[in-house]
């Protein structure tokens, strides 16, 4: 993974200033190895209207988060990367080859993508059997077994999807994504939906397949998550790559600039007074069943509301960041921190 960081308008000691140098190209190495992800000098545009500007990265096996705001490039990153669409203009690779109209390729990736395309009338064994077959496997039985497995679905991989939670259908698009035991994976908000439980055992499989050498591409915006699954980052703002590397360095760009957080629960009142001494919290406000905090410390926060709810016999009902896009983030940081 890439160690430097590269920022947009913002530097640190460490960090190198992003000045338009093409940076990766066809056959990049990451870490002495060949990429397995290039986007070399792309540009994605629809008239006048321009998706992505010239981004280029090189990313190699392991868990990279690819954060920004709604309308950020994201998406639109991923379809490239899954040939879903044409660049306007540069280069697209995966595993060295390129993206469009190549079948060989689609069948060492696996994508989950934000839009669902279950149909609810088929059991979620039967539409995982399905993915198998149309990936020519040849037990999709048994691989399809594996992948509900995987996502602790099978108890219930008789049930029609039409009758699964947000939750149980997003994790029914991971096992699909994982069903053929592809090298590489593009994941476009998997973790939406699912329940806080479900949200660590889904972030702990991607962490798995990182370390077992797959390629890991997970879009989101939600830093905390980012920060429990991996340290590598691309960071997207208005359709450009505005920082890219290892997240410790980016986040110490933001750490003084507290975090809002909301949590709704059956007794806010209670709960703030336990939380008002946990390590970062700088305020706390009441509102009507939830409190307001602001913390210089999100991931040890996140940690400590379930413990002291517990302790206390409190039920959370939601935990919601309040400004943890990151084009608000990065306008802060190239404003000098002004805004």
């Amino acid at each position: 993974m890439p160690t430097s960081v590269t920022t947009t308008g913002a530097t640190t000691t460490g960090a190198r200033e992003r000045r338009g140098a093409p940076g990766a190209t066809a056959g990049a190495l990451v870490n002495g190895r060949p990429a397995t992800i290039e986007l070399v000098g792309v540009s994605k545009w629809y008239g006048d209207k321009v998706a992505l500007s010239d981004v280029t990265f090189a990313l190699g096996p392991g868990v990279t988060a690819l954060l920004g705001a709604n309308g950020a490039g994201k998406s639109t990153t991923l379809k490239l990367l899954t040939g879903q669409l044409h660049p306007s203009r540069g280069e697209v690779r995966v595993l060295g080859q390129p993206v469009v109209a190549n079948p060989a390729l689609y069948r060492q990736i696996g994508v989950v993508p934000e839009q669902e395309g279950l149909y609810p009338f088929l059991t979620a064994r039967e539409f995982i059997e399905l993915s198998a077959r149309l990936c020519h496997l040849p037990d999709p039985r048994a691989a399809a077994r594996a992948a509900l497995e995987t996502v602790d679905l099978l108890d219930v991989a008789d049930r029609r999807l039409g009758a699964y939670s947000k939750g149980m259908r997003q994790r029914v698009k991971i096992a699909q994504a994982l069903v053929h035991d592809p090298a590489v994976l593009f994941l476009d908000e998997p973790l939406s939906g699912a329940d806080p439980r479900q949200r660590l055992a889904i972030m702990q499989i991607f962490t798995a397949l990182g370390a077992a050498g797959k390629t890991v591409l997970i879009s989101s915006h939600i830093l905390y998550e980012v920060e429990r699954m991996g340290s590598n980052v691309l960071v997207m703002v208005n359709g450009k790559l505005a920082a890219e590397g290892d997240y410790h360095a980016i986040r110490a760009l933001m750490d003084d600039r507290p975090r809002r957080v909301r949590v709704t629960c059956s007794d806010a009142q209670t709960l703030a007074q336990a939380l008002v001494v946990a390590p970062g919290v700088t305020s706390v406000a009441l509102e009507a069943q939830a409190l307001v905090v602001e913390t210089t410390a999100p991931l040890a926060f996140h940690q400590a509301v379930p413990r002291a709810a517990q302790q206390a016999n409190i039920r959370l009902y939601a935990i919601e960041g309040l400004d943890e896009d990151l084009e608000t983030v990065f306008r802060y940081l190239v404003s000098g921190g002004q805004n």
